[in-house]
């Protein structure tokens, strides 16, 4: 292939990983990657630096070279090579090892797409939307604080980042955070020593915006610290705008008091948009992407995926692609393919439902106690590992394999994973149980 094929089937590689792993990941690893070379099966993928590409070949691999395998149909053997080509790097004097303090951040901060311009309204997210609007123009004055729920992938993000790049325009002190990135600074707070230059850095803003409070769970320590910062910021009439996965009411092992301030402003929910709103998204992204799609592949896509605003996109994004690839007119019949042969798994019926047989079989457990509540020290590190292997073995969402395993939320999964990837580094049992059972399943499924 020429060198622009390798660019082409990268950005195919990419509309897949950007629904594959979540958001935080996919920013951080993969946005300002490239494909430098395709040739006999040995694919190179340029990254900007050696932290990226030791992070991608540890722990992105096997899914890259999957994805890539189930684009041109035959295996490809994954490299990272740092490169200077990055076409969605910020600026040639960004240092992505130094981190900036969020309060000395200016633009950058927030995604630039991310705008009540581009944000398309519809009957599942009016409300939400205004508010936010509304918020972002008077903050301080109304709606105080803005918590905003619903299902992942529906724009709850994007409102948040809406919502900073009218408080930086208007030159007001903004601070946007993860309910994760607010454990972690508080950790290592308290670790350090820093406690004062935490509480500054929190509490010495106009506006503070927390995403995926859900996070905060069961997490009494930071549930404390954030009760504090909210109750100080929110006593000088300074914004805070929140999100979660879910109402205030269902966030358990939070104290009373700290859900009651979540409740104490406008609670909204987002719901997943109607067929006319993922239309109108897909026509806005196509036309965003200066690219001419007929009514009827857009309404193939509309109908198909109903569930999640980022898919939707990300869908698009692969037909697109895909018709790139074989450089042919989109028609309807092609997008279906290209939904079809890039959105399907490749490697047999590996569900969840075999993972978790598996898991259980090597285990010596039974399935049902691995979706159940026992916290025994071995049944834990089964469920861990069950969790793992669903979410690098299919194509499931982290709400999917909570509900698989048991009804768990997202949060639970989330973090049964990055356990699982860390002890990986330190533990030899943990990895050659692990070969075990991912020999078993293909075995089986091959």
């Amino acid at each position: 292939m020429e060198p622009h094929s390798a660019q082409q089937l990268w950005k195919a590689a990419l509309g897949e990983l950007q629904i594959q792993v979540n958001k935080a990941n996919y920013h951080t690893w993969l946005r300002n990657t490239s494909g430098l070379s395709y040739q006999d099966q040995h694919f190179v993928v340029g990254v900007p630096n050696t932290f990226v590409a030791e992070y991608l070949e540890k722990n992105q691999r096997s899914l890259i070279e999957k994805i890539l395998t189930s684009l041109v149909h035959e295996e490809i053997q994954v490299e990272f090579e740092v490169s200077n080509h990055q076409p969605n790097a910020p600026s040639s004097n960004h240092r992505p090892e130094k981190h900036v303090p969020p309060q000395q951040a200016s633009l950058p901060l927030f995604n630039p797409r991310y705008t009540f311009d581009s944000f398309v309204v519809g009957s599942g997210n009016q409300l939400a939307y205004v508010a936010a609007l509304r918020v972002a123009q008077s903050p301080g004055q109304s709606y105080n604080p803005l918590f905003i729920y619903g299902a992942a992938g529906l724009g709850k993000t994007h409102l948040l980042h809406a919502i900073g790049h009218t408080a930086l325009a208007n030159s007001i002190r903004v601070l946007y955070v993860s309910a994760e990135q607010y454990t972690n600074d508080l950790m290592n707070a308290l670790r350090e020593k820093k406690t004062d230059d935490f509480r500054n850095k929190y509490r010495s803003v106009d506006m503070l915006l927390v995403d995926d409070v859900q996070f905060f769970s069961g997490k009494e320590q930071t549930g404390e610290s954030f009760f504090h910062t909210f109750d100080e910021l929110h006593n000088a009439s300074h914004q805070i705008a929140i999100t979660s996965d879910r109402p205030p009411k269902a966030i358990t092992s939070v104290s009373e008091r700290l859900r009651s301030r979540f409740e104490g402003g406008l609670v909204t929910d987002i719901q997943p948009p109607d067929f006319e709103t993922r239309l109108t998204i897909l026509q806005t992204k196509a036309q965003r992407e200066g690219v001419n799609l007929s009514l009827e592949v857009l309404e193939l896509i509309a109908r198909q995926i109903e569930q999640n605003v980022r898919v939707l996109e990300g869908s698009l994004n692969r037909v697109i692609a895909y018709a790139k690839l074989v450089q042919t007119m989109l028609t309807p019949e092609l997008a279906a393919r290209a939904l079809k042969d890039i959105g399907e798994p490749q490697t047999g019926a590996i569900t969840p439902g075999v993972i978790i047989g598996a898991v259980a079989n090597s285990f010596h457990l039974t399935p049902s106690a691995l979706q159940g509540r026992q916290r025994d020290k071995e049944i834990v590190l089964a469920r861990r590992v069950a969790m793992y292997l669903i979410r690098n073995e299919t194509h499931c969402s982290v709400a999917r394999i909570g509900k698989e395993m048991g009804g768990r939320d997202a949060a639970a999964v989330s973090n049964a994973c990055r356990k699982v990837t860390s002890d990986l580094e330190t533990s030899p049992y943990l990895k050659r149980k692990l070969q075990e059972i991912q020999q078993a399943i293909h075995r089986e499924n091959g």
